[in-house]
């Protein structure tokens, strides 16, 4: 009963992600975390000593980056488990500092600055920019309550979203062509066999995170309007 009525707010948050799954309402936050999947590739390719050629998603949810060295095995781990991370480190953010303005600026400016150097095809430009536009306008003109919500929306929807996709592309759906099945084929293994790997460490990931992260209260506190 008590940790219902100190994160009533993020159950609430968490049962509306599921309840609109499947509704065009969540499709701009999945693009977005479509987004940091392949931010990740793109991000572990150049930490690695490679080369980014090109970004994309699609509307379809989908998404690719093509790039050039960097160590394969790292660049094809990152894209789940590297927005799991990202995922768990603005929820953070949003629970527990009071940088949420400034990290929603930052998200819409590494939109804008991916796009500027990497994205070629008009729906990911669009998107992107359009995107990143619109955090910026929200860090400069909304409160800070607004961006809170908005960062811990971005951080759960990303946390639930990767194993739900790992468990889909890589085990219900194992003979497409994702990034599980490119490292069975450079590395040995089967596509469930390391789709099973990433879904248990996501699992740890997100149990740990909200177990150590939460507190005893995560509730945004707004401001109250004398009259």
């Amino acid at each position: 009963m008590t940790a219902l009525k100190g994160h009533w707010q993020l159950l609430v948050l968490v049962s509306l992600v599921f309840l609109l799954w499947q509704t065009p309402v969540m499709l701009p936050l999945k693009l977005f975390v479509v987004f940091l999947h392949e931010l990740s590739h793109a991000l572990m390719t150049i930490l690695t000593g490679g080369r980014v050629i090109s970004l994309s998603i699609s509307p379809l949810q989908g998404g690719e980056v093509w790039s050039a060295g960097g160590i394969r095995f790292l660049t094809l781990t990152a894209g789940y488990l590297g927005s799991l991370l990202i995922g768990v480190v603005l929820l953070l953010l949003a629970l527990r500092t009071r940088v949420d303005k400034f990290v929603i600026a930052l998200c819409g400016i590494a939109l804008l600055v991916v796009a500027a150097l990497y994205v070629r095809d008009i729906f990911a430009l669009a998107f992107c920019v359009g995107t990143g536009l619109a955090m910026l306008a929200i860090a400069r003109y909304l409160g800070h309550e607004i961006n809170d919500l908005l960062l811990r929306l971005i951080g759960l929807t990303s946390m639930i979203y990767v194993p739900y996709d790992i468990f889909s592309d890589t085990i219900a759906r194992s003979a497409l062509r994702s990034d599980a099945r490119m490292l069975a084929e450079e590395f040995g293994g089967t596509t469930m066999i390391w789709g099973g790997i990433w879904l248990l460490i996501s699992v740890f990931v997100i149990f740990q995170s909200l177990r150590k992260g939460l507190g005893p209260s995560s509730n945004i506190s707004w401001p109250s309007k004398d009259r």
